[in-house]
């Protein structure tokens, strides 16, 4: 398909049907494609979800899972939802499922949800969505995605957060990363007191039980600067907290408090690492860095007992013995996924790219959204054999304009494929952060993209 056309594909399911012409999405594309040289790694962009009130009702929060039998399983946030959509509970629907047995070239919607901020990924036998709402909770299919349980609560009275991140498999367990509010009463954003937390879990138990799962102790970067000191010369924070463009009529662009957030966790199995541990027990969490700079993520090392019924979560520290928490990692000032393919033998990182974090904030285009150092517009992929030296593989997609975006991408391995589910917004969207749409790309034989 000619990307000028970027025709729509109808989502045929119970309520979640997306049409999109030439017309909505004709300015940035023929801006991107006059401007652009690099060529997209894809030309045939699928939309999944379309906001039927684009300045009311937001997608955000892809998840994307693939089965072993190739049907795809996407999650994502529906923001704004109307107030007669409820659970049987009296919850509110916050997030919807859908499935695509043909490749992402057509999409069902299964299910809605009580629970945002989901992921979804295979365990034994099924298929769970593990999101949460104020506490944590998951939903479980045992047929492939088609019909789901109601959610099953594992935590009570407690506030929690993430991005749907990666999902890693090592000794027949699964693990990913919740972080929790560890302070309800933080008058800002809380990236500055939010705990990663590792859970693990045996794959073939029953995960929408509390008992199944294993909770790592938690750390804050609060905790961290009150113990290590403020991190010194390499500028974070870049701005100082509070409003940076006080003068600004309703365009302020605050800055929060340094920390981190939407954590995805990693193993190094080469043994020629650093960081590899013979044992198979140490982890690795790679977070967004909320630093109001560029290109930096934060780190910390997760230590699983011979047991596997405790994991300790510390700061890594640099052979010289010094602690390190920021580590060079283009993108990683915004949310990004990573994943390990055995078969290439890389880690992959799908994120954004920056392209002008140096310009001024009280100079900035109107229709850029917060920071200069928060850019949304292009999603890029890169790869690397050990999580520090990346190389650029390519543009997935790219609108062209800073008020529409491409970002808080999620990703799955299918065959030969990498397939990426993007929380887009065009020229209709609210805001380069508020988005309409959910849209679904393949980046075909992508091993081939390293050199």
């Amino acid at each position: 398909m000619d990307r000028r056309r970027f025709l729509a594909r109808v989502v045929q399911g119970t309520t979640a049907t997306a049409v999109i012409g030439e017309t909505s999405a004709s300015a940035a594309v023929e801006s991107a494609s006059a401007t652009q040289s690099i060529p997209l790694l894809d030309h045939d962009p699928v939309v999944v979800y379309e906001s039927p009130k684009p300045a009311a009702v937001f997608a955000y929060s892809p998840g994307l899972a693939v089965l072993p039998d190739g049907t795809l399983v996407a999650t994502f946030d529906h923001e704004h939802t109307v107030k007669d959509e409820t659970c049987p509970d009296g919850s509110p629907l916050k997030g919807r499922i859908c499935t695509s047995s043909d490749g992402g070239r057509t999409w069902v919607q299964r299910a809605a949800m009580p629970i945002y901020h989901a992921r979804p990924f295979v365990a034994g036998n099924s298929v769970y969505v593990l999101g949460h709402n104020m506490n944590l909770g998951v939903m479980r299919s045992d047929d492939g995605g088609v019909t789901w349980s109601n959610v099953s609560w594992l935590s009570k009275d407690q506030e929690w957060h993430q991005a749907p991140c990666n999902v890693h498999y090592c000794r027949g367990r699964v693990y990913l990363v919740m972080e929790r509010v560890t302070d309800p009463s933080w008058p800002e954003w809380p990236v500055h007191i939010m705990a990663p937390v590792l859970m693990s879990a045996p794959v073939n138990a029953d995960l929408t039980q509390r008992e199944a799962w294993t909770f790592s102790s938690e750390i804050t970067y609060r905790e961290v600067i009150a113990e290590y000191g403020e991190p010194n010369l390499i500028g974070v924070p870049f701005f100082t907290k509070g409003d940076v463009t006080p003068d600004i009529p309703d365009d302020h662009r605050p800055m929060a408090t340094p920390g981190w957030l939407e954590t995805n966790v990693v193993q190094f199995t080469d043994p020629n690492h650093l960081w590899f541990d013979p044992s198979g027990r140490t982890f690795h969490l790679w977070m967004r860095a909320h630093t109001g700079s560029t290109n930096y993520a934060a780190i910390l090392k997760a230590v699983e007992s011979e047991d596997a019924n405790s994991i300790t979560v510390s700061v890594e520290k640099a052979p010289s013995g010094e602690p390190i928490v920021f580590v060079p990692c283009p993108g990683g000032h915004m949310k990004f996924h990573l994943l390990y393919d055995e078969p290439s033998q890389r880690f992959w990182m799908l994120t954004t790219q920056s392209t002008d974090s140096m310009t001024r904030p009280d100079r900035l285009p109107a229709d850029r959204f917060n920071l200069p150092s928060n850019e949304r517009q292009r999603l890029v992929l890169y790869f690397s054999r050990n999580c520090m030296d990346w190389c650029f593989a390519g543009r997935v997609d790219d609108t062209g304009t800073y008020g529409q975006s491409r970002h808080y991408a999620s990703m799955a391995v299918r065959g030969d494929d990498l397939c990426v589910l993007s929380r887009s917004g065009d020229e209709r969207a609210k805001s380069a952060h508020d988005t309409n749409l959910i849209t679904f790309h393949t980046v075909r034989d992508f091993r081939g993209l390293t050199y």
